[in-house]
């Protein structure tokens, strides 16, 4: 790479080209014009700006690769068209009309990545590569390998994918905690497949979360363009060092609108090590609900800020249980680290290492107190597959409940029980259930894990009817799901 200082002189490039254009908009201002074309003077000060950016480009392209992935999917035919799929129709007349047969048909997704290791590791976003039956990356240099997925992180949509090959080009990762709004940012990628496509732009946002993107989210927002097919592609500094991993698009088109959102190169190489050195994500875990504080609710608790994370409910048994955390305490550092609001104290929480002790200072009925605890391990949520059951239940899919999935439904603490995370269109309880519904009891039989439900729902006969209590809406209810 030549001087970094070069490079970086972009950002006073760009304010020295303001400035001239500024000068010859005011007459009398003394700038020298050519008559027959472009002045020396700006031909030469554009011809630097272009020349350092496209030291950039050409220092970081040869570590972004193309993900070209291939998926099975199983689609059913049906003679008498979408009208007997409909679910209200099959609610009353069940599976009489099921005369189609279901049909295995290959699809194929496009997408990106980016080198990090001279030995093949790549990163690259986890929904370029979910579901994928075969793995192609195509190098810069024209050169394609068979891609093999190391491990995949849906918490953060973030996967790392390895080839067999050697003396790879590799990005350097920079410091995405040291971005601040208008840094200036090029976006790397294959969009619409097209190979080694480079957009500019600046960074118009960071910090973004709440998106609904992903559980935990802390994004970079850019209007450097980014389109369907950069998905796992770079988004680098005027360094060439990798600053995020373009991974969204906000847009209601389908197509750039100028918004698109990245997630910080810190986040994803933390990431990115514990998938490789563990082959999952280990992350910290105090075992707490929390919420942000409003105007509203920080006047009826009777706190004077708003900032910080408040706790809704504690996990009994948990590292904050242990510590003596209670429902109402208001977190406002960890760590040496101020607290914002929710989003922060997940972030920071799910990134340090279990068993790690921490200070943690809360305000306790107007009073700031200092309290220690030692950090556990997050484990993952069994998820039940729909595919497992043959009765009235087929179909459903559910998710224990998390402290994420409690914050985002906005669960009160005594709810307990498994939540409906999708229902297929054939399922006997389509039109019935809906995803959210919290089942709290299957036949009287209360459900407080996936493994009680599992146990539970495994009883039930192909043709047996199946009592259920659902919390909706802020209360329960009893619901009779029939063959």
């Amino acid at each position: 790479m030549k001087n970094a200082a070069k490079i970086t002189g972009v950002l006073k490039i760009t304010l020295a080209l303001l400035l001239t254009a500024a000068i010859a908009a005011f007459p009398g201002s003394g700038a020298v014009f050519a008559k027959d074309g472009v002045s020396k003077e700006s031909s030469q000060l554009l011809g630097r700006l272009s020349d350092a950016l496209a030291e950039v480009a050409e220092v970081a392209r040869p570590a972004i690769v193309n993900i070209s992935t291939t998926s099975t999917v199983t689609m059913e035919d049906n003679p008498f068209g979408d009208m007997f799929n409909d679910p209200f129709f099959r609610h009353f007349f069940g599976d009489q009309f099921d005369h189609g047969q279901k049909r295995k048909y290959k699809s194929s997704a496009l997408g990106s990545g980016v080198i990090v290791s001279h030995d093949g590791y790549i990163l690259t976003n986890n929904h370029v590569i979910k579901g994928a039956d075969e793995i192609k990356v195509i190098l810069y240099d024209k050169r394609e390998f068979k891609g093999k997925v190391v491990g995949a992180d849906p918490r953060t949509d973030l996967a790392v994918v390895r080839i067999q090959a050697k003396d790879l080009p590799v990005v350097k990762f920079g410091d995405s905690a040291k971005l601040k709004t208008g840094d200036v940012v090029l976006a790397i990628g294959n969009p619409f497949g097209l190979n080694q496509t480079i957009t500019m732009g600046i960074v118009s946002a960071v910090g973004r979360s709440n998106i609904g993107l992903a559980d935990f989210e802390d994004f970079i927002q850019t209007d450097a363009a980014i389109n369907p097919g950069n998905s796992g592609g770079a988004l680098v500094n005027t360094n060439a060092e990798l600053v995020g991993i373009n991974t969204a698009i906000f847009s209601t088109s389908g197509g750039y609108m100028g918004i698109g959102f990245a997630i910080p190169s810190d986040m994803a190489k933390s990431v990115m090590d514990s998938i490789i050195k563990h082959g999952k994500v280990i992350r910290g875990w105090m075992g707490v609900s929390i919420q942000n504080l409003t105007e509203e609710l920080a006047k009826s608790l009777g706190f004077k800020q708003t900032e910080g994370a408040l706790i809704s409910g504690v996990e009994k048994g948990s590292p904050a249980d242990k510590a003596g955390l209670k429902r109402g305490d208001l977190i406002t550092m960890v760590a040496g680290k101020n607290i914002a609001d929710a989003t922060t104290l997940r972030n920071l929480v799910s990134s340090t290492a279990p068993g790690t002790k921490v200070d943690v200072r809360i305000i306790r009925e107007g009073k700031e107190q200092t309290i220690t605890m030692t950090l556990g391990e997050y484990k993952e949520k069994k998820v039940v597959k729909k595919s497992e059951y043959s009765n009235v239940m087929k179909g459903v899919t559910i998710e224990e409940i998390t402290p994420t999935i409690q914050d985002k439904m906005n669960l009160p603490e005594n709810v307990g029980g498994v939540v409906i995370t999708g229902i297929a269109s054939n399922s006997p309880a389509q039109g019935l259930l809906q995803p959210g519904d919290v089942i709290q009891e299957v036949n009287r039989q209360t459900i407080q894990s996936a493994q009680d439900y599992d146990q539970a729902i495994s009883k039930i006969a192909e043709k047996d009817s199946v009592l259920l209590l659902i919390y909706r809406d802020g209360g329960s209810i009893y619901l009779t799901i029939k063959p």
